[in-house]
């Protein structure tokens, strides 16, 4: 019930509600100030947090601009006078020695056959794990996750030594031992096969039921309906199988020997772009570097850039339904 408080004007007494009467337009207005102040601190925090994700990119192609002495003295904005002749100076510097684009030949050879194979390998394990019945296969399935949670630093040493005991690795190594070195390890991928697998799950069991009864095999009803269906998720796996390789550099740089035969992410930190110093030490030269990063990093971008649209398809569809 509610309480009113009394109140004695003149001879009259009064009832007083405690309730004050809120004015619509007041409301409006003070909700509007509310959602103005909130959308400013918004995108206030969200411009700080991009500028802070930009610009590690912007030094780096302002430093590929400048001389060493600049970059040593932490200068951060180029001076646009000599800017391009440096640019051009740094970037012959990193084609030359670094030999660069017979590093990134090799790599792209490695990416692409690594790619293949993890392709191939996700389709057939992803079906097998969607479809197939057979006993065990849930338990399997759970085992081979399990095999993620694994350190990466355990299976670089037993995946070393296996290695070694075919006889890939060692100061003779060649070109194709050095290849098939850096390629067997990495022809599966489970999360690769944990991404398809989500998406073939997807697929109406009825349809495959159907194809059974018109007399399509397994083999036929994967190739010619369930890859078809899955294929922005396949493109993505593709995309993120190549930027994974081109970025590769703690497993060729174990098992390589040979620098002619290394892939571009690790002969940019080996010591080709230094130059002896004063007291007879080398000296990386910091310019040179941020070119070679440069002309890493500028490949990778524009393919982000063409194919993102099927790289956020397929991420999406792969995460409907467990």
């Amino acid at each position: 019930m509610n309480k009113r408080k009394k109140k004695v004007i003149g001879t009259t007494l009064v009832l007083v509600s405690p309730y004050k009467e809120v004015d619509p337009l007041k409301q409006a207005k003070k909700e509007k100030r509310r959602t103005i102040i909130r959308l400013i601190l918004i995108y206030a925090f969200l411009s700080i947090a991009g500028l802070v994700c930009v610009f590690p990119f912007y030094y780096m192609v302002a430093a590929s601009g400048m001389t060493q002495d600049e970059i040593t003295s932490g200068k951060m904005v180029p001076d646009l006078l000599s800017f391009f002749d440096n640019l051009a100076t740094n970037y012959y510097e990193t084609f030359t020695r670094l030999n660069y684009m017979s590093h990134v030949g090799s790599t792209l050879l490695i990416a692409f056959t690594i790619t293949i194979f993890q392709v191939l390998t996700t389709i057939l394990a992803a079906f097998a794990f969607a479809r197939l019945e057979f006993k065990g296969r849930d338990v399997l399935f759970i085992a081979f996750l399990a095999t993620m949670m694994v350190p990466g630093e355990l299976l670089a040493i037993t995946n070393y030594t296996t290695l070694s005991n075919m006889g890939l690795t060692g100061l003779n190594q060649n070109a194709f031992q050095a290849f098939l070195a850096v390629v067997l390890p990495l022809i599966a991928s489970t999360f690769y096969i944990y991404l398809l697998r989500q998406n073939f799950k997807q697929i109406p069991n009825e349809l495959y039921l159907a194809a059974k009864m018109d007399g399509t095999s397994d083999w036929k009803y994967l190739w010619k309906v369930m890859v078809p269906i899955a294929m922005p998720t396949l493109i993505t796996i593709t995309i993120l199988s190549i930027i994974g390789q081109w970025n590769n550099y703690v497993w060729p740089s174990l098992v390589v020997y040979n620098d002619d035969y290394t892939m571009i992410s690790v002969i940019i930190r080996k010591g080709y772009l230094s130059l002896q110093g004063q007291d007879g030490a080398p000296v990386l030269q910091y310019a040179w570097q941020m070119a070679s990063a440069v002309l890493t990093v500028v490949p990778l971008l524009i393919l982000f850039i063409i194919f993102r649209k099927y790289i956020m398809k397929g991420t999406s569809r792969a995460g409907i339904k467990g």
